[in-house]
């Protein structure tokens, strides 16, 4: 088939047209509201923080960022919907440290960047032991030797077979030569009720929502999973400082669909550090436990990875159950 120099040339301009197409989109993002869908239920430190960083977003991005939750899966629902989304940056989830545990556990999908578009971690918090004021467990060694003296009997609070809580758990019970019993509750209330009832003997939670407890007067803390002592709760001793070795910060981390543009990861890393400088994000962290801890794509990412890796060892080495 011929073809003239006047086709030829408007063949070229066509290409030429449809490939600035993606470069020009991400030059106009965002050009239509955003969405951050989260895991757990509304309330709780990920869908508060979330919905912090929608407003800072939207008054700087000039479009509406709504949260959006859904608890199918264990979170894995949301961080789903995100992974299979257009990479278009419209679409973030606010990944949690439990989907690291649940793919250790095969709970959850990950394959790196086929996974996600890593933005940045957001924040980092411990995990504390903790026990109602009037419990008779005086400290963590108190605790490791009241479960000693009697193996099976001392219960303590978990999430869910295979999550980060289950794996702390089993984690302090290896090292410290322990067989303490986990409880499942699909929701913190109903764990405290029973914990502050003596129906189970010890609270294992996050800093984000141990911490007010604490605080509060209603629980006593025995100790953080801070690799040092923490500095929103210094008084309170570490686990490692009885159980050397034995330490992990949680964490919350911003993610967009996989092969999302780097300009628009770059926009919306920074746009996570712009939020975690502002002195009202702040309080609202450190009121929660929580501590600001940004860091590039390529950090998180590796992170996630390393964690997956160690979690997999732990529970090779240690046999542990999770079914």
């Amino acid at each position: 088939m011929a073809v003239n120099r006047r086709d030829t040339f408007g063949l070229a301009a066509g290409l030429i047209a449809a490939s600035a197409l993606p470069a020009r989109a991400q030059q106009d993002w965002p050009n239509r509201p955003l969405r951050i869908l989260v895991g757990t239920s509304p309330g709780g430190s990920p869908d508060i923080i979330s919905r912090l960083f929608a407003d800072k977003f939207a008054a700087r991005l000039g479009q509406t960022v709504t949260v959006e939750n859904n608890t199918g899966g264990g979170g894995g629902i949301a961080a789903g919907m995100v992974s299979k989304s257009p990479p278009d940056g419209n679409n973030l989830t606010m990944l949690t440290a439990g989907y690291a545990s649940g793919a250790a556990v095969n709970k959850f999908p990950f394959d790196g960047d086929n996974t996600f578009g890593f933005v940045s971690m957001v924040c980092s918090y411990p995990f504390i032991y903790a026990v109602p004021k009037d419990s008779p467990i005086q400290s963590f060694p108190d605790m490791l030797a009241r479960a000693k003296a009697a193996p099976g009997k001392l219960t303590y609070v978990i999430t869910s077979l295979g999550s980060v809580y289950h794996l702390i758990g089993s984690w302090v019970g290896m090292k410290g030569g322990i067989d303490m019993v986990p409880i499942t509750y699909r929701g913190s209330a109903a764990a405290v009720t029973d914990v502050m009832s003596g129906r189970v003997d010890v609270m294992l939670d996050t800093a984000t929502s141990g911490f007010p407890r604490v605080r509060s007067g209603q629980f006593r803390a025995l100790a953080v999973t801070s690799p040092t002592r923490y500095p929103l709760m210094p008084d309170v001793p570490t686990v490692a400082e009885t159980l050397s070795g034995v330490q992990y910060m949680s964490w919350l981390g911003l993610c967009a669909a996989p092969h999302t543009p780097r300009p628009i990861v770059e926009r919306l890393n920074a746009e996570v550090r712009h939020a975690l400088s502002l002195p009202d994000v702040q309080k609202k962290l450190s009121d929660g436990g929580n501590i600001a801890s940004p860091t590039t794509p390529e950090a998180m990412r590796k992170q996630i990875e390393d964690e997956i890796a160690n979690w997999k060892s732990l529970i090779k080495a240690n046999n542990i159950k999770i079914q």
